[in-house]
């Protein structure tokens, strides 16, 4: 785990952002914004995520019709939407628009299926001049499933750093 401050009662985190408020924060919308709840975070540290996953989502159909599970990439897109919240979460940054710039060490370890809810542990390693890099790890339960690293640039800040012509 990054942190381990997940606490899988979710009824104990009292720094809670909720699903409709997340938009506030970052420009994923849907269908493509894949969290239910920012559990805890704190600014230029970590965001600790939820996304329980129903058998209504609209992916799951096409992705193995007789044994559903998760996609990679929705799964990377959980991590990365918790991850950004590290930095998004400070005021001068709320709402900006991200760019992926990197995503390494990728790991799938364990199957999401429809029911499972995936907890996300995101840390901010890195913060300066609109780039951001750190971890993100999800676990349904206790149980590992997936992980990676992050660099993320948000492009209004990242830009004003470039070579006058």
């Amino acid at each position: 785990m990054v942190l381990s401050l997940i606490d899988y009662n979710i009824n104990n985190y009292s720094n809670t952002i909720e699903s409709k408020d997340i938009k506030d924060y970052q420009q994923n919308r849907y269908p493509l914004l894949f969290l239910d709840k920012i559990l805890d975070y704190k600014p230029k540290e970590y965001a600790l995520g939820l996304k329980t996953f129903s058998y209504n989502e609209w992916f799951f159909p096409s992705h193995y019709e007789d044994d559903p599970n998760v996609p990679g990439f929705v799964q990377i897109e959980c991590l990365v939407q918790t991850f950004i919240m590290t930095f998004l979460t400070l005021d001068e940054f709320k709402g900006s628009k991200t760019n992926f710039l990197d995503a390494t060490n990728i790991k799938f370890r364990n199957k999401i299926v429809p029911g499972d809810s995936l907890f996300i542990e995101a840390k901010l390693d890195f913060f300066k001049r609109g780039i951001a890099k750190g971890t993100a790890v999800g676990s349904v339960f206790d149980k590992y499933t997936c992980s990676a690293d992050f660099v993320i640039a948000i492009p209004s800040e990242f830009e004003q750093y470039f070579p006058k012509k």
